[in-house]
């Protein structure tokens, strides 16, 4: 018996070293993972690889994705069957997500505010084209950065396959044209539907129809995202067919690109444009009258229509493009308007070249209204003013040349006006800025420019003529 005991001992050792022998063999990663995996099981953490957008977007679907990410807007939370839910519309700086019918608390909900940082863990899913994360959880990120988008000008990708590339980012479309939606067995044009269909009232989706002037596409103000009561569901019911737009929203798709709409302008009229609170946004077809000189990517131009003029301050431009603005030439400008020293402007803009009609403005002679109060409702208008005398010429920096703006104060009828030729419209050798080396206090002149105004009118001098 002590025999038969002592050979089991004898095999129980030396099956025991052999599979501590056996373990030994495996190479130091997979030693330090399952010490990792130890201390993880121990610390009941699970650490997850966070996906870059490039990963999550190559990923299959129905497949399981992490990422982190930035909130851009929120759907209305709702509860089912006692579970809280909400929508998101997510981006980080390489791309955008859809994060549909995520589990949330009511009181978490009111923390999605745009620009908070949050891990979901879900899994990748498409429903009619739309890309989306679903069966989704987040988690908060402490002490995160925040992340606001700004929106992609799409309008050039529309009808195009790359579209699709930008799904669900914040995207803009300027201009494009209301044309009519229809309901089915009713011949009736209309500007907009509730629902698809128009079975709806209001408080639902709105569908609208839109064209670039190719092709005819369908945006919807999602009522879950933006409700009766907001600026752009207001702004869509107000919409007449026609109407020339600028289009701001989430890169919705269903069987195709369906917008889901956050903001909506109408393209200006001048008296709109006028009537417009200082840091609104503004959109207008102008035609350009003269620019200053292109520099940094940036020109400056005064602009015109039929019914006032513009004066846009640098706008984003490449030298190439800067070559085709030439007097006459039509643009569409989207940017704010501003004011600095009395003189009304266009900042932060873009412009679209707007097709092939043309407008140059012929000069207003405002002579007599130098001293009316009325002079400053034609700001930025090509103007003529005659019989000026001149009482003093000066130089920026004391001396002529490139960038030395000429100061000329005149008089007429006993008041004095400040004038001034601008060396970035009008430069050295231009017939303007040396027909003033010759002239002096005394001489009378007639001059035509824009009215610009700074404190008061500041004409930049775009001619001139010494009477005798």
């Amino acid at each position: 018996m002590k025999k038969i005991l002592s050979i089991l001992l004898v095999l129980v050792l030396t099956l025991s070293f052999a599979l501590v022998s056996c373990d030994f063999t495996r190479d130091n990663d997979d030693d330090n993972n399952e010490n990792e995996n130890n201390e993880n099981n121990q610390n009941n953490t699970v650490e997850e690889k966070v996906m870059t957008y490039a990963e999550y977007a190559a990923a299959a679907l129905e497949t399981e994705v992490v990422v982190e990410v930035y909130v851009q807007a929120t759907q209305g939370w709702w509860s089912k069957d006692g579970q809280g839910l909400i929508t998101v519309y997510a981006a980080d700086k390489d791309g955008a997500y859809f994060i549909y019918e995520m589990k949330c608390s009511e009181a978490d909900a009111a923390k999605l505010t745009p620009g908070t940082k949050i891990k979901v863990k879900g899994y990748k899913a498409a429903w009619s084209g739309e890309v989306e994360i679903i069966d989704a959880s987040f988690e908060f990120v402490t002490g995160a950065d925040t992340y606001v988008s700004t929106p992609l000008d799409a309008t050039s990708l529309l009808g195009a396959d790359e579209l699709i590339n930008h799904q669900n980012k914040l995207v803009s479309f300027k201009p494009l044209t209301v044309v009519a939606s229809n309901k089915k067995d009713d011949t009736t044009n209309y500007a907009f539907l509730y629902n698809w269909d128009g079975s709806g009232s209001q408080g639902n989706d709105i569908y609208f129809n839109v064209s670039d002037g190719k092709n005819t596409y369908t945006f919807c103000v999602e009522s879950y995202l933006t409700g009766k009561d907001t600026d752009v569901y207001k702004a869509v019911e107000a919409l007449q067919i026609g109407d020339v737009i600028t289009v701001e929203g989430f890169l919705y798709w269903y069987n195709g690109a369906q917008p889901h709409v956050t903001k909506v302008n109408k393209v200006m009229t001048y008296a709109e444009y006028t009537a417009a609170e200082i840091d609104s946004e503004v959109n207008l077809f102008v035609y350009v009258q003269a620019n200053q000189s292109w520099w940094d990517n940036k020109i400056t131009l005064y602009a015109a229509d039929e019914d006032g003029a513009y004066f846009i301050y640098e706008l984003p431009c490449s030298e190439a493009d800067a070559a085709k603005l030439t007097p006459g030439t039509k643009i569409f400008v989207s940017g704010y308007k501003a004011e600095w020293s009395g003189e009304v402007e266009i900042v932060d803009a873009t412009f679209k070249f707007a097709g092939e009609d043309t407008y140059v403005a012929t000069p207003v002679d405002l002579t007599d209204k130098l001293a009316s109060n009325d002079l400053i409702n034609y700001q930025n208008q090509l103007a003529s003013f005659n019989g000026l005398t001149i009482k003093s010429i000066s130089y920026k920096n004391n001396e002529p040349g490139y960038g030395n703006d000429i100061y000329v104060t005149v008089t007429k009828d006993g008041v004095d006006y400040d004038f001034c030729v601008e060396a970035y419209l009008t430069a050295p050798g231009t017939d303007v800025y040396d027909i003033f080396a010759d002239l002096q206090a005394g001489d009378v002149i007639d001059v035509e420019g824009f009215v610009y105004w700074y404190n008061g009118i500041n004409t930049h001098i775009t001619k001139v003529v010494a009477n005798g």
